[in-house]
């Protein structure tokens, strides 16, 4: 939704003022019988208050004459029929709102699908069958469920609902429902999967046999009916959409070199028109290449056969919004305009510039990028959907595709293209004021924002298709260039380490002095081997055994000695005496 960043509203304040000016405006067109979607209102407001002609400022809060001039504005706008800018902002709404990428849409689908699935998932896997009449209904309700999942025949055909019985009877039969009860739900759920995919395999297997595949379509026949007779319908429109650019185009280089004649084609709409039929060549070339990667894929047939028929709508939907520039510019007025003029092709345009390539060495600050030097040439991001920059800023807003082969300026992370190559010069002399140029043209013809891809000059109007690729990094070039190498000799730094050292006796030192055993308590164990650090042996000769026998045993044994001297540590007299005393046991008393 728009925003106006007015200094003294509040933020829900202004919102509420901006509901009620689309409000107003889509009111006021339904009484003029114009139907008018919000979003289209919308895109309007924020088209007439970015176009300085109209004196808006966003800046300062919107009076009530300011909102009764809007709406007034917004209204003649969206009420002109004979405009093909409003055909083209109409278009680029149009498409915002229904185009989607094929994997979202399939994403989408799915989505859908799973939903409508739930109730069914639900009723088996919280199934507490016991009886046989409720093991029955809840097997018929597997095989319903199979049939619902893969799509293949309708859940009401008897023939379709047998021969799906009969496939998932073979590799699951009742039996087994019993075991299927006491899994968890998840567990359920996985099997149920599992036997949807291999039921449906067997009745393809079966309808390829022919014994089988009631109520199945052959899709690789509709789709191998459908895929080209849409592409051909889109190649038509493309073809008639880019002659009549070309056409365009030519007469606005005609007027662009002769000032009298652009006098008198004032009043008609040339450039709102070559920026209509652009734009839905556009569109149809986003289209196009989803239809070639249809016709090489051969699975999911269900979602590709969905994906032609929203396509095919959506071009069909697309062709009305170029009724305006026919009514304004049918064949005979092209005819008399193109009178004495040579309609070139973009093709042919690339060819009589091809050689015209730029000069690095006339450049030394800006960097340009060519094919052979930029891995990813063709997939840069080249700003206003390749069309020369210096052409449209210069020109009032002419159209002219720009030539990858001249080189493509890379100037703030953005990159550029040109039709000529002194164009390109040009352009890269003050990009600056060129691209301000094209800023303050978008304002007035508003359809080139998206047209041109300037959403990031112009914030609020970025389509929702792109508003989650804003914070994605943008593809930045590979560049190459010519290069040498040579090994060196010694291709590794010298690895002298100072601190080596061959002495056994400095190493044990160091060790000494690097384990500093003075403040620890040590622990030592020897044994054999480790005594004095080599082997030690001895011989002896053991003594012998030497006995006698006798009547008795006897034996003798010497006193022992025992005497003692008393008064050694003295007594009351100065003088020590001292008594030997005789203790020593006589030799018969032992």
């Amino acid at each position: 939704m728009l925003s106006f960043s007015q200094a003294r509203m509040p933020p829900t304040q202004a919102e509420s003022v901006i509901k009620n000016i689309i409000r107003e405006i889509g009111q006021e067109c339904a009484a003029h019988g114009e139907i008018v979607s919000e979003t289209l209102a919308a895109f309007m407001v924020k088209a007439v208050v970015l176009d300085p002609r109209n004196g808006f400022n966003m800046d300062r809060t919107l009076m009530k004459s300011d909102v009764q001039k809007l709406v007034k504005l917004c209204v003649s706008r969206l009420l002109d029929s004979k405009n093909p800018s409003l055909d083209t902002i109409k278009m680029q709404v149009y498409f915002d709102m229904n185009y989607t990428s094929r994997e979202e849409f399939l994403e989408e689908h799915h989505r859908i699908l799973e939903t409508r699935l739930g109730s069914v998932v639900r009723e088996i896997t919280d199934n507490r069958a016991c009886t046989r009449e409720e093991l029955g209904s809840l097997y018929r309700k597997v095989v319903s469920y199979v049939l619902l999942r893969s799509g293949l025949g309708s859940p009401t055909d008897i023939k379709v609902v047998r021969e799906a019985t009969a496939a998932l009877q073979s590799i699951f039969p009742q039996a087994e429902l019993g075991t299927f009860l006491t899994l968890s739900k998840k567990d359920k759920e996985r099997q149920l999967k599992e036997l949807t995919m291999i039921v449906t395999g067997i009745r393809l297997f079966n309808r390829d046999c022919a014994k089988g595949g009631e109520g199945i379509d052959d899709l690789p026949a509709i789709l191998q009916e459908a895929i080209p007779a849409t592409t051909q319908h889109i190649d038509s429109q493309l073809q008639t959409a880019q002659d009549q650019a070309y056409r365009y185009t030519a007469i606005l280089e005609k007027v662009a070199k002769n000032p009298l004649m652009s006098m008198e084609l004032q009043p008609f709409m040339l450039k709102e028109a070559l920026y209509n039929v652009r734009q839905y060549e556009i569109f149809l070339q986003i289209i196009l290449p989803t239809f070639i990667a249809l016709s090489n894929l051969w699975t999911s047939f269900q979602d590709e056969t969905v994906l032609v028929s929203v396509l095919s709508n959506l071009t069909t939907h697309l062709e009305p919004f170029l009724g305006t520039h026919e009514l304004l510019f049918p064949e005979k007025v092209m005819q008399n305009l193109l009178d004495g003029l040579t309609v070139k092709t973009d093709v042919c345009r690339m060819k009589e510039h091809m050689e015209d390539r730029v000069h690095l060495v006339d450049f030394r600050k800006q960097e340009w990028l060519f094919p052979e030097t930029t891995a990813n040439f063709d997939k840069l991001l080249i700003q206003y959907r390749g069309f020369c920059a210096y052409t449209f800023a210069t020109t009032d807003g002419l159209l002219l595709p720009g030539n990858l082969a001249i080189g493509i300026l890379k100037y703030k992370e953005k990159y550029y293209t040109f039709s000529t190559r002194d164009a390109a010069y040009l352009f890269a002399e003050s990009p600056e004021k060129y691209i301000d140029l094209i800023k303050e043209k978008a304002k007035k013809n508003v359809e080139l924002i998206q047209l041109l891809e300037l959403h990031q000059q112009f914030e609020t109007l970025i389509p929702y298709s792109q508003m989650k690729d804003v914070d994605k990094h943008p593809i930045k070039p590979i560049t190459k260039c010519e290069s040498s190498t040579q090994t060196d000799t010694h291709i590794l730094p010298p690895t002298i380490v100072r601190s080596y050292e061959w002495n056994e006796w400095e190493l044990r030192r160091k060790a000494i002095k690097l384990a500093n055993l003075r403040q620890k308590v040590t622990h030592s164990v020897q044994t054999d081997l480790s005594h004095m650090r080599r082997e030690n042996c001895s011989q002896v000769y053991p003594p012998k055994d030497v006995s006698t026998q006798s009547m008795r045993e006897g034996g003798t044994r010497v006193p022992r000695p025992q005497i003692y001297i008393a008064g050694l540590r003295g007594g009351q007299s100065k003088i020590t005496c001292g008594v030997k005393v005789n203790l020593t046991r006589a030799v018969d008393e032992t």
